[in-house]
């Protein structure tokens, strides 16, 4: 698709003109992205993305970083049951008490990381670069054996709500993977 001239990945384009997706795929998706924190972040944005559309959690990631304190690990990681009936209460982010549980308790699990840490765990999974890039989207993947083998690992270590297609869509977002079609002008993460 393209938008200013460019083409992009066909998903790349908003419906409604405003630039999100397009930003997001621009800037975003498929950067090589390390820190703790940062990848926390993107975990917690996929799980509560299960069953939904991106561009819901796209509209929603600020009220997300606020009510999650910007999901500074050792913050979330302390949250209480009153932490929780806030995070139900707020119409900002997907009040969904299982993910808000899951969150809270992935944040006590990359405390609990021993011998790694997030960074160097998830990025342990991320597969050798193709030679080229896939020309279409219905070649792109949803689950591949090192998705599969994240998932394992990060359900093994106590993380929730991280299934192969969850794992598989962090390992786009943050470029461990490079998905963009061939055809598409964004330059490939280093």
């Amino acid at each position: 698709m393209t938008v200013d001239d460019r083409t992009r990945c066909p998903w790349a384009v908003d419906s409604d003109g405003s630039r999100l997706y397009t930003d997001y795929h621009d800037l975003e998706w498929g950067q090589p992205l390390h820190g703790r924190d940062e990848l926390f972040e993107r975990l917690c944005l996929e799980a509560f993305q299960s069953g939904l559309s991106w561009i819901t959690i796209l509209r929603k990631r600020e009220a997300f970083r606020k009510a999650f304190d910007g999901f500074a690990t050792e913050a979330v990681a302390a949250y209480t049951d009153a932490d929780i009936e806030r995070l139900l209460g707020d119409a900002g982010i997907v009040r969904n008490r299982a993910k808000i549980e899951a969150v809270i308790g992935n944040a006590r699990a990359v405390l609990d990381l021993s011998g790694t840490d997030l960074d160097t765990l998830l990025w342990s999974f991320a597969p050798p670069r193709r030679a080229r890039r896939l020309d279409r989207v219905g070649d792109v993947p949803a689950v591949t054996p090192e998705s599969t083998a994240m998932a394992r690992e990060l359900k093994r270590r106590g993380f929730r709500f991280v299934g192969p297609t969850t794992a598989y869509a962090l390992m786009q977002a943050t470029g461990m993977v490079d998905d963009h079609l061939a055809s598409c002008w964004v330059e490939p993460g280093l």
